[in-house]
């Protein structure tokens, strides 16, 4: 079978992942902390760089359908890596849930009739699935190509309000507030929670290696630049968006990059950013189908999962698992339709990151396990990539302290 995705389709996969409906709705959820947030951009950051920088080297020690599943099984055994291909592939499930409603809330601007009525939004979003399933079940090729399109599309409007803030901004400083926590490192876990949800996918590269064009090469480079691509992305439109609005009235923004567009450029530069927002939030939820698919097919080919799902049609796509998948997230969709919209959303995230942060737990571990092993066989020890693993797993523990601070 002929390989597809080279080094921008692999980079798409990341960044495309990463940059989605997270950053849409982060800053009003990071207003409270004023210049304290972007301590924890800078700790979240750090943190998914030394993520990204743990599966550049497992992928380049051994690449393997399945991503973090796969180096869980290699380490640990067959017991924790169903753990982790369980709850991976349920934060995915989950996330496509709660994309497609992010999505449809969006749609709202264009198609009013959504507005008030949950039926005709629950149906909506069903279709969305639906939609990016048949695009993922034509092939892996197509999908990645979606995936670059729409990743290339939707960075353009978070630049343009990071500089336009930037250069026509009128605040000389964003003041410091501290929230109402109990210290120091209590705040910095709950926003490490906060954004790590807008950094999850920094592993997506590792997943359809067995597509990947020189995956020993081309996995680590597109994990590294996807992430690099990410933050600065993330740090320019904060950034600027903070020179746009007051603090006290971004808090309370629902969509604070349409609202600064129509500071900045009037009602037609709202349209846009809506329009760049449904380009993100459909790039990203285009690779958690995808993602639902091979994780599910690499489980059931190591028992995870039933044989059932192993089946692939000639394209090489995992038919059965997708629909699978996507019609769980169709249920997950509907069993918190009786919710609003965004606490439905909410809903959904806080399972998708937590379960997200499990894995990536794991797989700290896994690479600290997996280099001890090497170093026994008499192969040599890498400093950094030791180093970088345990670093990589005390920011997960990090962030997941974050949810008992911010879910006690």
């Amino acid at each position: 079978m002929k390989k597809t995705i080279g080094i921008w389709r692999s980079w798409a996969l990341v960044a495309g992942m990463m940059i989605g409906s997270g950053i849409l709705t982060m800053p009003a959820l990071l207003a409270p902390y004023g210049s304290y947030s972007f301590l924890g951009w800078a700790v979240t950051g750090f943190g998914a760089i030394c993520l990204a920088l743990s599966y550049s080297f497992l992928s380049s020690r051994k690449p393997g359908l399945g991503g973090p599943y796969f180096y869980v099984q290699e380490a640990f055994g067959s017991k924790w890596a169903a753990i982790v291909a369980w709850g991976y592939w349920i934060s995915f499930v989950a996330s496509v849930a709660a994309l497609a409603l992010a999505f449809t809330g969006y749609s709202k601007s264009y198609l009013p009739f959504l507005e008030h009525n949950s039926l005709y939004s629950a149906a909506f979003a069903i279709s969305i699935i639906i939609l990016f399933t048949v695009i993922n079940i034509r092939g892996v090729r197509e999908a990645s190509t979606v995936q670059l399109i729409t990743t290339v599309i939707k960075i353009l409007p978070l630049v343009f309000i990071g500089v336009a803030g930037i250069m026509f901004g009128e605040i000389k400083e964003i003041p410091a507030i501290n929230p109402d926590t109990n210290s120091l490192f209590q705040m910095v876990a709950g926003l490490c929670l906060l954004i790590m949800f807008a950094f999850i996918g920094v592993e997506s590269a590792t997943l359809p290696s067995e597509d990947t064009i020189e995956p020993k090469k081309t996995i680590p480079r597109a994990s590294i630049l996807g992430t690099l691509t990410a933050i600065i992305v993330y740090m320019l439109a904060m950034y600027g968006l903070m020179h746009i609005i007051p603090l006290a009235e971004l808090q309370q923004s629902t969509s604070p990059f349409a609202d600064a567009a129509q500071i900045i450029i009037g009602n037609s530069g709202a349209i846009i950013i809506t329009i760049g927002a449904l380009f993100a939030i459909s790039g990203t939820l285009n690779v958690c189908i995808m993602m639902t698919g091979t994780i599910m097919l690499a489980g059931s080919r190591d028992g995870m999962f039933l044989k059932y799902f192993s089946e692939q049609n000639s394209q090489g796509t995992p038919v059965r698992a997708l629909l699978f998948s996507s019609a769980l997230g169709i249920i997950f969709l509907l069993f918190s339709n009786s919710k609003s919209l965004l606490s439905s959303y909410e809903y959904l995230v806080i399972i998708a990151t937590f379960a997200i942060l499990i894995v990536y737990l794991g797989t700290g571990l896994a690479s600290i396990k997996l280099q001890w092993s090497d170093y026994k066989q008499d192969q040599k020890l890498s400093i950094f990539h030791l180093t970088i693993a345990l670093l990589a797993t005390l920011f997960s523990i990090l962030a997941i302290i974050g949810t008992w601070v911010l879910y006690q």
